[in-house]
């Protein structure tokens, strides 16, 4: 694509940003969608106001509630400027919307990472760290649970389960051995 074309379609990208921009300042959410789509399809590929649109889109779609488009839209537009601090800030939303809060953390940290003094990414941190944790304990606790399940259908074709075993962690290496009881 010669030069000049690639100026074109970027003015064009641009104009349906500014479009974008003003239907989502009138709350015409869906519409915007649609302009910043035309945007990005305007954009040549490599330009780097690509990741503008995808936030911008992205944040269409939280304000419409549709949150898993929203996180696609700031995952395009990360991977495109891994500094753009918009899309992390929409994507950790995205995500503590639909209940996935470990990407939500992940996300929060990393803004913090990116804008240390951003109060409401450490604050993000600060709530979901016990939550995140909670979380996995109990499923660690289900999985062993599940282990153990399984563990005692296959010894009880034996006749024995796993109450027969006891592990035992040696103090100087850290290892386990098991030993058999009845």
């Amino acid at each position: 694509m010669s030069a000049e074309e690639e100026e074109k379609r970027l003015a064009a990208a641009e104009e349906s940003k500014q479009e974008g921009n003003q239907l989502y300042g009138a709350g015409e959410y869906e519409d915007a969608v649609d302009k910043y789509t035309d945007a990005l399809e305007a954009a040549p590929e490599r330009a780097k106001q690509r990741a503008v649109y995808f936030a911008n889109r992205a944040a269409c779609h939280l304000k419409l509630r549709q949150f898993a488009q929203a996180a696609r839209d700031c995952s395009a537009a990360i991977d495109l400027d891994p500094t753009y601090l918009k899309a992390w800030l929409r994507r950790c939303t995205a995500y503590g919307e639909l209940d996935d809060l470990d990407r939500a953390l992940a996300d929060a940290s990393k803004i913090v990472e990116l804008d240390p003094g951003n109060a409401g990414a450490v604050a993000t941190v600060r709530r979901l760290t016990p939550i995140v944790e909670e979380r996995r304990e109990k499923m660690k606790e289900e999985m062993i649970g599940k282990l153990k399940e399984l563990g005692n259908t296959v010894l009880g074709k034996f006749g024995m389960s796993l109450d027969n075993f006891k592990a035992e962690k040696d103090p100087a290496t850290g290892s386990y051995s098991i030993n058999f009881k009845q």
